[in-house]
């Protein structure tokens, strides 16, 4: 096929290792039969405006003044449940010259929400006994009446584990655990009949696109290295170059942004040691290529044995993204703990260091909740890690939430020290490694799980360091 290529003879900044790399556009439409006027193939215009949505409900997330707000509530509820028209995006929106093209989510896809993708299961690592669904809604009940998104009471930082969790509970959840799973079935969303009457691509065609949709890298991210996609998805100022690959002078947020778990792969990657981030896209490109070779017929065994075989790549790689960020997480929530402690003992200020331990460890807890949410079953690991971070953040006062009441109340109750707490966040980041194999390691603190063990087990404070 003739794929859309990147002139290699172009110096762009930016671009990664490779001679003219393909990027996920201009796939050839192979539906036998087919008479419409589309040239390609490729489409998840419904998964741009999930990611959208997404983004958008995380700017809401923190807009609250602390007070119960019906009206803040309701509008972050129709980005999330409701399938209204007329939605703007309220993030990502043109910063300086990172030139964005779309304002409304109905340009990206029409009748869209998250609500119906969510990770419908139990969601043990939360309180209450709740679904993946009935988890965000009472995180956005509680988000509407926190201020800017952050309750002191219980330590919760909702824009972050708002945000975090649903990443891994629709967009992890649905590309690994149904589009690239379920789905690659012989027998649903054939390769030989159109996804939908009328449509100019196949059923296995729209099912691969819709997983890539939903992993968030721009379509030239082979064009691209790790440090350029993270710019991008961070909007810097010498970003529009490297994202606008089309050459009209504005970055469409459907093809052209950074996302989600493809933002988190390239800043991992961007420190030398892994690749995730070209690992999963290449198996996409790769994929789809195997797609359109079939041309419009029903893969025969060797083909869906190779195309399961990039599925695999696309989730095992997806998988240690979101290990990787909780690896991280678990570090910057111990070093917020190094510093809160010694404020304590020195009774110094703690509330801008408190704030920033609620973040870190809503960040950390997000990303272990969406851990479980694939298409493998964690068992012990994921009960193990629950347990370790617990409900909430140690608070002050040595307690944790421990369950919610009959009304939806968080309970709190008598729990480990904020120096014991420090203990399991090493042991969260050795658990990453042991059962993951982590590589990027950022934030990595293990070289003091020996000196603080023994200190809490001798009973020597930090104050005699």
């Amino acid at each position: 096929m003739k794929l859309n290529l990147l002139v290699a003879s172009i110096a762009i900044a930016g671009a990664a290792n490779v001679s003219a790399a393909p990027n996920y556009v201009d796939f050839p439409v192979t539906v036998k039969g087919y008479e419409g006027d589309a040239k390609h193939s490729v489409s998840y215009s419904g998964q741009a405006a999930r990611q959208v949505l997404h983004t958008s409900l995380k700017k809401l997330s923190g807009q609250g003044n602390g007070q119960p707000n019906a009206e803040l509530k309701a509008k972050m509820l129709s980005y999330f449940a409701a399938k209204d028209a007329g939605r703007s995006i309220l993030s990502p929106v043109t910063k300086g010259a990172f030139i964005v093209d779309q304002s409304g989510v109905d340009q990206l896809s029409k009748k869209k929400n998250l609500v119906g993708k969510v990770y419908k299961g139990s969601v043990p690592g939360w309180p209450g006994g709740m679904t993946g669904p009935e988890v965000l809604e009472s995180m956005i009940d509680k988000a509407s009446s926190s201020n800017k998104g952050y309750d002191p009471l219980t330590g919760y930082d909702y824009q972050q584990l708002i945000s975090k969790f649903v990443m891994g509970a629709v967009f992890y959840n649905q590309a690994v655990d149904n589009y690239l799973d379920e789905k690659l079935a012989a027998d649903i969303k054939p390769n030989s009949q159109p996804y939908k009457a009328g449509k100019q691509y196949t059923g296995k065609e729209h099912v691969w696109d819709e997983a890539f949709g939903y992993f968030g890298a721009p379509a030239n991210t082979l064009n691209l290295n790790a440090e350029a996609v993270y710019k991008i998805a961070k909007q810097k100022s010498d970003a529009l170059a490297l994202a606008d690959f089309n050459g009209d002078g504005k970055v469409s947020l459907y093809n052209e942004m950074a996302y989600a778990h493809a933002y988190y792969a390239a800043g991992f990657d961007k420190g030398g040691k892994t690749t995730y981030l070209h690992n999963i896209v290449q198996a996409f490109v790769d994929g789809r290529q195997l797609l359109t070779d079939a041309k419009g017929e029903n893969l025969t065994d060797a083909q869906r044995t190779e195309l399961k075989t990039h599925a695999s790549t696309i989730a095992d790689n997806w998988q240690l993204v979101i290990a990787e960020a909780v690896f991280k997480y678990a570090g910057s929530t111990y070093k917020d703990l190094q510093k809160l402690n010694k404020l304590i003992e020195t009774n110094g200020d703690i509330a801008k260091e408190f704030r920033g331990y609620a973040k870190h460890w809503a960040e950390l807890k997000g990303f272990a909740l969406a851990l479980q949410v694939g298409n493998k079953n964690l068992g012990e690991t994921a009960v193990k890690l629950n347990r370790l971070i617990g409900f909430s953040p140690v608070l002050l006062g040595n307690t944790q939430v421990m369950g919610l009441d009959a009304k939806g109340n968080y309970l709190q109750a008598s729990s480990i020290d904020m120096k014991q707490y420090m203990l399991h966040m090493l042991k969260v980041q050795q658990l990453m490694v042991d059962q993951f194999g982590v590589k990027a390691r950022n934030k990595d603190v293990l070289a003091d799980m020996g000196e603080l063990a023994d200190k809490l087990s001798s009973g020597v404070s930090a104050e005699n360091d």
